[in-house]
């Protein structure tokens, strides 16, 4: 047992049966679970979150960096710190579906990102992907994005694995400011 740890455990009001275990809330989550910025069907105009995210500010839109074809922004529901993605302006789901231009910049963005979160935050390694389709785990599978989620040793402790809960030390906007500095011209 941990010395901070006692063998009796600590009463949490509204938690209903009481157990050993303690939590932490994270309501903003729900937004995520209940589906909120999904698009409601297939199409560009179906309310598809990355068809709408281009037209807000950079620091509206959690922008970090725009290209011709593409442009890299932060997830508002993250795997880690700094977790963003690379995603064509176009509506298209399938990655066999990408032009030649628009291949080479969401490669190029992807580059650049590693780049930039080694800079900034001293990522040691990514995980990097992206999910086809729903049946594939895509959570907005009509419009092609890829994840890039920066890695350090030890970032996959207790919370994640025995809690279910990420704990993220930096607010969404910090992140991306942060870089944005970063980012390789």
């Amino acid at each position: 047992m941990l010395p901070h740890m006692t063998s009796e455990p600590e009463q949490q009001i509204g938690v209903g049966t009481q157990d050993a275990f303690q939590r932490l809330w994270t309501p903003h989550r729900m937004a995520y679970i209940q589906g909120e910025n999904k698009p409601t069907g297939p199409g560009a105009g179906d309310g598809c979150p990355f068809c709408s995210i281009p037209a807000k500010s950079d620091e509206d839109g959690l922008i970090v960096r725009r290209g011709e074809h593409t442009y890299a922004v932060l997830n508002l529901y993250p795997y880690n710190g700094g977790h963003l993605m690379t995603v064509p302006y176009r509506h298209v789901a399938d990655y066999t579906d990408l032009t030649g231009p628009e291949t080479a910049e969401l490669a190029e963005l992807t580059k650049q990102a590693m780049t930039a979160l080694r800079t900034a935050s001293g990522a040691q390694g990514f995980n990097i992907g992206m999910n086809q389709g729903a049946v594939a785990g895509a959570g907005i599978a009509a419009h092609l994005h890829q994840h890039v989620v920066p890695r350090w040793g030890g970032d996959t402790n207790f919370m994640p694995v025995v809690g279910h809960t990420r704990v993220l030390p930096q607010l969404l906007a910090d992140t991306r400011r942060m870089l944005a500095e970063a980012w390789p011209e």
